[in-house]
C-alpha cells in the first residue's frame, strides 16, 4: 500500500490582500466545524494526490494520486462547488506522492517528483490555468528524482520553492528554487534535518514557510520556519503528535496555517499561529485519513480537503466553516 502527504499552497497576492482587508473569509472567532459536501462530480476515490489552488483559473487543481490498484494522471478542477475533470491533450506521466505549488512570477502551477510504481521521477510540469494544458519543462539543473518533497512559495518573490523528499536510499535536505526555466540549489546557511512527507504551508500572516513532522532517518518531531533566506528551528510550547502524509494550507480568516489528518489517524484539526500549534476546537471532523489533499481556495474563501486513505480509500469533499 502506497501513501504520502501531499502539500498546498494558497495564491500569494490574493491571500495577502484578504489578510490585509481583515481576514475576509467563512471564518471568524469561536468553533468551527468540517461540513461534507455533495458536489453532482467527483474524481474516483484517490490517495497521494498533489492538489492547491490555482489563482490564473480560481480553480482548485489535482492531480494524479493511487486508487490502490493503480497509478493516475487526469486533472481535475473543482470551481467551489463542483468537481471538473480537465481534457488536456497531454498529461504528466502517472504517478502518486508528487508536489505541487504557485509559482507567482509565471502565473503557472509548478509540478515535480513523485512515484510511479517502479521509480522516482525528477521530472517539472507547468500547468497554465488560462488554457488549461500541460507543458513539460527541460530546465538545465535538475533535482533529485524524489517521492514527497515539500513545495512552497518563496516568502520574499512568490517563486515557486521545494525542500527534502526521498530518492529510493536518502532523505533529501536540499531548498530548491524554480527561476522560471531552471532549478536553483539555494545554500541557506541553517536547514532542516532531511525529510519527506512533512507538514508543510507558507504562513502568509508571517511572510513564513511552516514545516513540520515528516519521515526521516533522525528526529523529524519538529518545526521549522523558512523566510526566503534561512531556515530557523522553532520553540513552540506545544507540537502536534509526530505526523506525516498530513496536509495543512492557510486560511486568512483564521490567520493561521490549518493542519488535518496524517499518520496518527486522529480527526484533530491543527493551527500554526506564528510561534506555537494549538488544536481547533471542531464540532464535527471527517473520518480520520491520511495523504489527503487540501487546499484554501481563494475564490469562494473555503478551506477544501479531498480523499486520502484509511481502511479504504476515500472521494470524498469537505470544507471548514464556522459554528
Amino acid at each position: 500500500m502506497f501513501s504520502s502527504r501531499i502539500t498546498t499552497c494558497t495564491a500569494r497576492i490574493a491571500v495577502l490582500a484578504m489578510v490585509s482587508l481583515g481576514g475576509v473569509s467563512a471564518f471568524a472567532a469561536g468553533k468551527a466545524a468540517w461540513m461534507k459536501m455533495n458536489p453532482p462530480n467527483s474524481p474516483p476515490a484517490l490517495t497521494s494526490i498533489a492538489m492547491t489552488y490555482d489563482p490564473v483559473s480560481k480553480k482548485v487543481v489535482s492531480f494524479g494520486g493511487w486508487d490502490g490498484t493503480s497509478y493516475n494522471n487526469d486533472t481535475w478542477l473543482f470551481d467551489g462547488t463542483t468537481w471538473r475533470l480537465a481534457l488536456t491533450p497531454v498529461a504528466p506521466p502517472v504517478r502518486a506522492a508528487a508536489a505541487i505549488t504557485y509559482d507567482q512570477p509565471s502565473g503557472k502551477l509548478i509540478l515535480f517528483g513523485g512515484f510511479d510504481g517502479t521509480g522516482y521521477l525528477g521530472d517539472t510540469w507547468l500547468w497554465d490555468g488560462a488554457t488549461e494544458t500541460w507543458s513539460q519543462a527541460t530546465p538545465t539543473h535538475v533535482p533529485t528524482a524524489v517521492t514527497l518533497p515539500m513545495m512552497f512559495m518563496d516568502p520574499v518573490n512568490g517563486r515557486a520553492e521545494m525542500f527534502g523528499g526521498f530518492d529510493g536510499n536518502f532523505y533529501q535536505d536540499i531548498t530548491w528554487q524554480w527561476t522560471g526555466s531552471d532549478w536553483l540549489q539555494l545554500n541557506p546557511s541553517v536547514f532542516p534535518y532531511a525529510r519527506g512527507a512533512a507538514i508543510v504551508a507558507n504562513d502568509f500572516a508571517h511572510n513564513t514557510v511552516v514545516v513540520f513532522g515528516g519521515l526521516s532517518d533522525l528526529n523529524p518531531i519538529n518545526t521549522w520556519t523558512w523566510d526566503g533566506t534561512n531556515w530557523t528551528l522553532e520553540n513552540p510550547r506545544t507540537q502536534p503528535p509526530w505526523t506525516y502524509y498530513s496536509s495543512a494550507a492557510f486560511v486568512p480568516g483564521m490567520n493561521a496555517v490549518i493542519v488535518f489528518g496524517g499518520s496518527f489517524t486522529a480527526t484533530t484539526t491543527w493551527s500554526w499561529n506564528g510561534s506555537n500549534w494549538v488544536t481547533v476546537p471542531t464540532a464535527y471532523a471527517p473520518r480520520a485519513r491520511w495523504s489527503l489533499g487540501m487546499a484554501y481556495d481563494t475564490d469562494s474563501n473555503q478551506l477544501l480537503i479531498f480523499g486520502g486513505q484509511n481502511s479504504v480509500y476515500l472521494n470524498d469533499t469537505y470544507r471548514l466553516v464556522k459554528r
